[in-house]
């Protein structure tokens, strides 16, 4: 396991749209500046992007935090509802899981030294729950894997490579 994993950050994508989910990950380890910063996003709420730590169980009662403690941060502003479900809900929940499943892997350690940030964004048009917290899931465990580990060498070379012919959904020039 990585123990070096101060400030490696990485991203992942899960599901179809619209139900599919993007996070941004960033791991620190606690008493770095890093650790500092996502303690601050944490502390640092705004109408429409509040963070949360990430915790499940049954019911109020019953939460748990997650290990490593998880702090979660909507990219896109959430309406009416969507918050509840969506964000607190299954994205919570799936974020929780893929997290944990990086655990699991033996990627980062499910401990109070290791923190993890997740912005996070859902499609506003979402309209399944499970296919949510699925998309969560496994964006949140393919970003930590990639943070802790690195791309594959493969990966970074054909990027490099393949530099000239870069594109994205979101361009659209020549």
């Amino acid at each position: 396991m990585n123990q070096d994993i101060d400030g490696r950050f990485a991203q992942g994508w899960g599901g179809t749209a619209p139900n599919g989910v993007h996070v941004n990950v960033l791991l620190a380890r606690r008493g770095t500046p890093t650790a500092a910063s996502i303690t601050t996003a944490f502390t640092s709420p705004r109408p429409g992007f509040t963070p949360i730590l990430a915790c499940v169980g049954e019911s109020q009662q019953e939460y748990v935090t997650v290990n490593p403690p998880t702090v979660i941060l909507s990219k896109s502003h959430a309406e009416v509802g969507m918050v509840e479900t969506m964000v607190f809900g299954a994205a919570q929940v799936g974020v929780s899981q893929g997290v944990l499943d990086a655990v699991a892997q033996g990627h980062i350690t499910g401990d109070q030294d290791t923190l993890v940030f997740v912005a996070l964004w859902i499609d506003p048009a979402c309209d399944d729950e499970t296919q949510v917290k699925l998309a969560a899931r496994a964006a949140a465990a393919s970003a930590v894997s990639e943070a802790a580990n690195g791309l594959p060498a493969s990966i970074r070379s054909a990027q490099v490579d393949g530099r000239d012919s870069l594109t994205h959904p979101f361009y659209g020039g020549d």
